[in-house]
């Protein structure tokens, strides 16, 4: 359990404009906003604050931030539905709710400020643990798991598909020369083994030698971008006319895929070479920010971890698929 202190300290990245883009969205009457990541409540707490009338739903596959959540939002009991899921299973929660349309979808991606002040979780790099990863520590492989099983091409994969890593094969081949000898247990052991693999020259350039491991690692122990690809679709058809889907992510691979999903929809389908819009061709969303918004140096300065984060968002107009 993470020390109270650190639960005080969450600050949610872009919270004020998190706030903005839903606001014309929740004002009016009764609302429904699904937290499909949930984390530490933060968001949740504030969108709960500023609309009386909201609903609440929100999701997580981590059993510790659940709980941390529900006692932060104590006060808004009888508001709120907390529901343990990943967020790729949005459109059956909310079947199983009865709930067909809502007004609002917040997606922040990558790993919590929970997951990462806990040193026993292993996702950061810069404090020793053993090698997990895992959001849902009761279930899946971990990243040890990955290191010492993976075949040397398909640790290379990993590595260079979910970390973009540039050294993948060479430093998977250095994966596998050391378990030869002994298993990778600890972060701090793949750490070494990263400063030993990268060329001296890259490591004084692009970050922590060990940043692009970790992400690819952590990607590939839950799934992330699959879980990205199937809850992006489900989130843009479950929302209402009127209501707004809002995206945080913290790499290209997370915000390539939300651009892609928001321009799809945002895009007229009629034929170029036709003057006029064909009926039921019209685009069915409009984006509400122009590419992606970053955090500005306030910000960064009070919340590092907003330094990476892309914000697209998007507004629903019209019905059909």
């Amino acid at each position: 359990m993470p020390e109270p202190s650190s639960v005080a300290r969450h600050v949610p990245v872009l919270l004020g404009r998190v706030l903005e883009l839903f606001d014309p969205a929740l004002r009016a009457g009764p609302r429904i906003v699904v937290d499909a990541t949930l984390g530490l409540g933060g968001h949740a707490a504030a969108l709960l604050a500023a609309h009386p009338e909201l609903t609440l739903i929100g999701l997580d596959r981590d059993t510790q931030a659940l709980a941390i959540a529900g006692e932060r939002l104590a006060e808004y009991t009888g508001r709120i539905q907390l529901v343990y899921a990943v967020y790729d299973q949005l459109r059956e929660v909310l079947e199983r709710l009865g709930i067909e349309r809502v007004h609002g979808v917040l997606l922040d991606l990558g790993v919590s400020s929970l997951q990462l002040d806990d040193a026993g979780r292993g996702f950061s790099y810069s404090r020793n643990s053993r090698l997990d990863m895992r959001m849902d520590p009761s279930r899946g492989q971990t990243a040890a798991e990955v290191l010492n099983t993976y075949p040397p091409d398909e640790l290379t994969r990993v590595l260079r598909e979910f970390g973009e890593e540039r050294f993948a094969s060479r430093i998977a081949a250095a994966v596998v020369r050391r378990r030869a000898l002994a298993p990778l247990r600890t972060s701090d052991e793949l750490v070494q083994l990263l400063y030993d693999a990268i060329p001296a020259a890259s490591r004084r350039t692009g970050g922590h030698p060990a940043k692009r491991t970790f992400q690819a690692l952590r990607i590939e122990v839950n799934g992330e971008l699959d879980a990205l690809r199937a809850v992006l679709p489900a989130a843009l058809d479950v929302t209402a006319v009127g209501g707004r889907v809002v995206v945080l992510a913290y790499h290209s691979l997370e915000d390539r895929l939300v651009k892609r999903a928001l321009a799809d929809v945002a895009t007229s389908t009629t034929p170029a070479s036709l003057p006029i819009e064909l009926p039921g061709h019209e685009a069915r969303w409009r984006l509400l920010t122009r590419g992606a918004e970053r955090a500005g140096d306030r910000e960064i300065a009070e919340n590092p971890r907003a330094a990476s984060v892309r914000l697209r968002a998007g507004e629903r107009v019209a019905e059909g698929r």
